[in-house]
């Protein structure tokens, strides 16, 4: 297992990321409302802050995924909370931190975090 500390490795590095709340899934029982938008998943093989395996957002993507590879353009680095997440998309793919904004928000507006690029 790798432990992160520093998750700016990741940045502009191609990743394989695999997809555990894939695009339309529910969050769960609990919470049966909160329904993903994106593909949602994790770098296996890695421990984050949170003591569990580093998660990531897919963006660019437009159907449910079961893992992806691609280019991490973003890290969304939680001030408030100890479970940063990587952003990642398809090679060649261009996200504004507003549009990185708008597309997490569904998850991202109960944190306060800052985009790192």
């Amino acid at each position: 297992m790798l432990i992160l500390n520093n998750n700016t490795q990741f940045l502009n590095k191609i990743i394989t990321v695999k997809i555990d709340r894939p695009m339309g899934s529910k969050h769960s029982e609990k919470y049966p409302n909160h329904v993903y938008p994106i593909n949602y998943g994790y770098v296996p093989g890695t421990i984050s802050g949170d003591g569990k395996e580093l998660d990531v957002y897919v963006l660019g993507t437009y159907e449910p995924l079961e893992t992806f590879t691609g280019k991490c353009i973003a890290i969304i680095h939680r001030i408030d909370d100890n479970d940063d997440k990587l952003v990642v998309v398809p090679e060649n793919r261009y996200f504004s931190n507003a549009q990185i904004r708008a597309l997490t928000e569904f998850q991202e507006r109960f944190f306060k975090s800052e985009i790192i690029k």
